[in-house]
């Protein structure tokens, strides 16, 4: 396996990560819905950056899915409308995470909504990367 995809698979792998402590998360009864949304908002992220490595497109360190998006979609255009309104994950990677004027419980919705989200968002990188890892 070349280094690139070394990297590319460890991006996956610790995406796939956050998406299992989210799905498995949601199974409790009265689950932390802020951490279900951190963690889907992180796979999201994570998957995006994966192929932003495959294609060796630089990206900063950033937790915001939109400018993720925008990266890839300067390789492909019609990406994001694979992927649905992803930009609400972008809130839960940053403005939940602590106590403070921008923190609120998170209703149950939200959070099933966010791991959604994050699915869709590895269905459409993965599409993009058929046959081709």
């Amino acid at each position: 396996m070349s280094d690139k995809l070394a990297v590319v698979s460890a991006w996956f792998k610790k995406a796939e990560n956050d998406l299992i402590n989210a799905e498995h998360t949601l199974k409790m009864e009265k689950p932390p819905c802020d951490t279900v949304c951190f963690h889907a908002s992180q796979c999201a992220e994570k998957y995006l950056k994966g192929l932003l490595t495959f294609y060796g497109i630089d990206f900063p360190k950033t937790h915001s899915i939109e400018d993720l998006v925008l990266l890839c979609k300067q390789h492909d255009p019609l990406i994001e409308s694979e992927m649905g309104e992803v930009e609400v994950l972008s809130s839960y990677g940053v403005e939940v995470r602590y106590p403070g004027e921008d923190y609120y419980d998170i209703p149950r919705e939200d959070a099933e909504e966010a791991v959604e989200l994050a699915k869709g968002v590895k269905e459409a990188v993965l599409k993009h990367l058929k046959g081709k890892i």
